[in-house]
């Protein structure tokens, strides 16, 4: 007798067995937008290597109703045993007969719901004429094409898909293709695509809805449009202008043609991420697409062609090229962020967009800084955990270790490379030691060696800096924000500079320590004026101070020692250092303060030294500075937290009383989103000049919504000061920027008030805008915006608020990334050690992998902050240092 074919070889696997391989897919799709389901068929053609009793490929949250394979000879096999596992996410099809090796076709008629948790083939909402709509979309990166129709769902299984969609006959369908053909049959009409070029599944796009449309055209003949809300068609053209030039821009960069014939972007109204690069058919939630000029502010036009910028690099890094498995996520994501930058500062040189980018790298080396990260390039088990390495490790680390590699290397060899890449491996998948081997045969270089040390282990180093008569001594060891001491050694790049920026000197520090005899340095700087980049030369020259990390281009912090981090700081007064320099020696005290290897005493005095400047990128990290040391210093020193305030409040003045509420005709777009950060952190900490003029501005905006008073980005903060002023007796500023939510149209107007909401200092108002969350008030997708503008004086409330509705918010938010926005936005703002103990309890019966390390991380960064609480009450003298800051004007 013939042994039963058993199934329970394929359970608890993370990988798809390889013997059989899909080719081209015919989907037909039939959503019912009305009963929020849909049905559906798909032939795949396959490739069987071996013999075998089974097909095993992807399924979640469907009803497979029919299945047969016919082979190349046109005999059908019908399976005996049809078996959806759940919690492997696989759909088995059992043969009793075995199927031969060659190609045949697989045919699977299939159903679902379109659900409400924006994965998957999901249901939207638009309003049409005042009545609210139903449409659908997709989302299946990473791993949720499963839940729209049975699949192959990994990224190296890649082939063409062939899309058919029956939809109401007054609605747009768009795939990743252009439309081919069109039958209508009554109030339904059947469109279908064009076959696509090889794909991976969670690049496959469709999108079901109400649009208009705006079009241009690439110098190569691409068709380009943006598909945006009935009536919003004219703010879609900042968009799809920079669309059509990065599309240019990269066509060129990379010597690859974009290998579409059409690209379109379109805005829908639920979405999950800012957007996503599915090949031909970028969607976009609608804040990141449109441009309003009257309620767009200048940070919105810098994210949204980062954005589409961001996408469109990825039709080549990710789509052309795509990584072998999630593993190297980073090579779509790091490299998508890097070179979506330098579009930017391609089109915008005056927004200096590089020297912002130290963003960037401080969001990696924050992250990075924790026991619970991870590597760049990380193991992934399990389909649900790869939501949780889209984050500052993947997008902004990868970034920062590819600008660092980039300046090391140089950049016509980087391009060069890139080319050479991109050819080599287009239409298939690659590894990180691909990229490397490329890198490695244009530079002449051994790139491996030294990026497996960034990609292979998490963290990074710290270097700390020793001077003792001309001789520097520098000792990498790894750095972690909790004290404790880690292993990790790497091969960096150092640069460095002594008492001017054209004294410098380059070196790979390859082991643990290198000493460097500075003595030709300072003879060099003798005949040197002085710093290029500062304004008063003999002052600068005075000093002889070293600065590590040139520009801030490596990816690690520097600590100096006591003679050296003086020198710096007087160097910083004098305006020796580049504002990239001047950044990144505050962003390490900062990082040392925080991980108690410095005083928050000689924190706050380097910050002192700041209050003369006058800088975005600079002024915007002092800013949140000031809020973190305010967070912390609420439970570590009470009593002085108001003098605290005041010594911010100081800190900001200079840039108020030159920026004003009024921009200035043909400002630079720094200095306008300057006056947004500047005046938002003056009505958080409570200035009263500003909380005046911001009520005054508030209420000629709700006597005239048109009024010039209040422009696109001054608006935040008049909000928050409204809520600031508002409590449970006084309610009427809370109420009358309820009423302007709900009365506004546009995304852009709804945007800068659901970030306020939650500002107010009253924890009972803060609950009940929480609570406005578990409605539908607020679209799921918007309850990001309203975390994250939590008060400190409710982080408990909000703990309270998250415990008693958790069961509730993990319903609604399925298997997406929402869970994550709520516990790195409220777990996260606790500081007690009995407060982590809490969330640890409380969560161990209700553990997902879509947030299981995003939970540890949190975890630590409670207990870092309980740690820095009981450092910082240590410092006997610091209460009088700041109320001699305080009294400082």
């Amino acid at each position: 007798m013939e042994k039963k074919p058993d199934i329970q070889q394929f359970k608890g696997q993370y990988r798809l067995p390889k013997f059989a391989i899909p080719k081209r897919y015919d989907l037909v799709l039939k959503p019912d937008l009305s009963a929020c389901t849909f049905s559906g068929s798909v032939q795949v053609d396959l490739s069987i290597s071996q013999v075998t009793h089974f097909l095993v490929l992807n399924a979640l949250d469907l009803q497979i109703h029919q299945a047969s394979f016919t082979n190349s000879q046109n005999k059908k096999y019908c399976p005996c045993d049809v078996v959806l596992e759940a919690d492997d996410e696989v759909l088995v099809l059992v043969f009793d007969e075995a199927l031969p090796t060659g190609d045949g076709v697989l045919w699977i008629s299939f159903s679902g719901v379109l659900n409400d948790h924006l994965v998957g083939f999901y249901r939207g909402t638009y309003v049409d004429g005042g009545v609210k709509k139903n449409m659908a979309a997709t989302q299946f990166e990473p791993a949720d094409a499963r839940m729209c129709f049975p699949c192959w769902d990994e990224p190296a299984l890649k082939a063409t898909f062939k899309v058919t969609v029956e939809v109401p006959s007054e609605l747009t369908a768009l795939s990743n293709m252009p439309a081919i053909q069109e039958t209508v049959n009554g109030h339904l009409k059947t469109v279908y695509f064009e076959e696509s070029s090889t794909m991976s599944t969670y690049l496959v796009a469709v999108v079901v809805g109400l649009f208009d449309h705006i079009e241009d055209t690439t110098a190569d003949g691409i068709k380009v449009r943006a598909y945006c809300p009935v009536g919003k068609a004219d703010q879609g053209k900042f968009a799809l202008d920079v669309a059509v030039k990065t599309l240019d821009m990269f066509t060129g960069y990379f010597s690859m043609p974009y290998p579409l014939p059409k690209m379109d972007m379109v805005a829908v109204p639920d979405f999950s991420g800012g957007a996503m690069e599915n090949y031909g058919l970028i969607i976009f939630r609608e804040i990141e697409l449109l441009y309003n000029e009257m309620h767009s502010g200048a940070y919105r036009k810098q994210r949204l062609t980062i954005v589409v910028s961001h996408e469109v690099a990825h039709q080549w890094f990710g789509n052309l090229v795509t990584m072998e498995w999630w593993t190297h996520l980073w090579l779509n994501e790091g490299f998508a962020t890097w070179i979506s930058n330098l579009a930017t500062d391609w089109l915008f040189p005056e927004w200096k967009i590089w020297t912002q980018f130290v963003q960037e790298t401080t969001g990696g080396l924050r992250l990075d800084a924790l026991e619970q990260s991870h590597p760049i390039e990380v193991e992934v088990h399990h389909a649900r955990s790869v939501l949780e390495i889209f984050d500052a490790i993947s997008y902004e680390k990868g970034s920062s270790v590819i600008r660092m590699l980039q300046s090391y290397l140089g950049d016509d060899v980087f391009q060069r490379s890139m080319s050479t890449y991109m050819k080599r491996y287009a239409g298939k998948n690659a590894k990180t030691d691909d990229l490397w081997s490329v890198l490695s045969e244009e530079s002449g270089i051994q790139v491996n060696s030294m990026m497996d040390t960034w990609t292979k282990q998490k963290g990074y180093p710290l270097i700390s800096v020793k001077s003792k008569d001309n001789i520097l001594e520098l000792e990498q060891s790894q750095f972690l924000s909790s004290g404790s001491f880690g292993d990790g050694q790497w091969i960096v790049p150092i640069s460095l500079c002594l008492g001017s920026y054209n004294t410098n000197k380059n070196f790979l520090l390859e082991g643990q320590v290198r000493t460097v005899d500075i003595s030709e340095l300072l003879y060099s700087s003798d005949s040197n004026l002085s710093s290029s980049k500062g304004n008063d030369q003999g002052k600068c020259k005075e000093h002889s101070w070293v600065k590590v990390n040139v520009e801030q281009t490596g990816f690690y912090r520097v600590k100096y020692d006591d003679k050296l981090a003086a020198q710096l700081r007087n160097a910083i007064e004098e305006n020796c250092l580049s504002e990239t320099d001047k950044f990144g020696v505050l962003d390490d005290t900062f990082a040392l303060c925080e991980a108690c290897q410095l005083s928050l005493s000689s924190l706050l005095s380097l910050m002192d030294a700041y209050r003369k400047e006058f800088d975005y990128i600079l002024i915007s990290r002092l800013i949140d500075v000031c809020y973190n040391v305010a967070h912390i210093s609420s439970d570590a020193i009470p009593n002085s937290v108001n003098e605290l305030k005041q010594f911010f409040i100081n800190l900001l003045l200079f840039s108020a009383e030159k920026l004003g509420w009024e921009p200035v005709s043909g400002e630079r777009h720094l200095n306008t989103m300057l006056r947004k950060e500047v005046l938002m952190a003056l009505a958080t900490f409570g200035h009263s000049e500003t909380h005046k003029e911001a009520m005054r501005r508030f209420q000629a905006f709700l006597d005239d919504r048109n009024s010039p008073l209040l422009s696109a980005d001054t608006k935040r903060a008049a909000y928050i000061a409204v809520m600031r002023n508002t409590s449970s007796t006084n309610r009427t500023g809370y109420e009358s920027l309820l009423k302007v939510y709900r009365e506004s149209d546009g995304v852009q107007e709804k945007e800068p008030i659901l970030r306020s909401l939650a500002s107010c200092s009253d924890p009972s108002i803060v609950f009940e805008v929480l609570n406005l969350l578990l409605s539908d008030e607020i679209r799921d997708q918007d309850s990001l915006y309203v975390l994250s503008g939590i008060s400190l004086e409710a982080h408990e409330t909000a703990w309270s608020w998250l415990k008693e509705n958790w069961d509730l918010i993990s319903n609604k938010s399925g298997s997406g990334m929402q869970l994550t926005w709520y516990i790195k936005n409220i777990v996260s703002r606790l500081s007690t050690q009995e407060e982590a103990d809490e969330v640890e309890a409380f969560f161990a019966s209700r553990m997902k992998p879509t947030f299981a390390m995003t939970l540890k991380q949190n975890i630590e960064k409670i207990r870092i902050k309980a740690r820095w609480v009981e450092s910082i009450k240590q410092e006997q003298s610091l209460p009088e240092l700041i109320k001699g800051l305080a009294c400082r004007v």
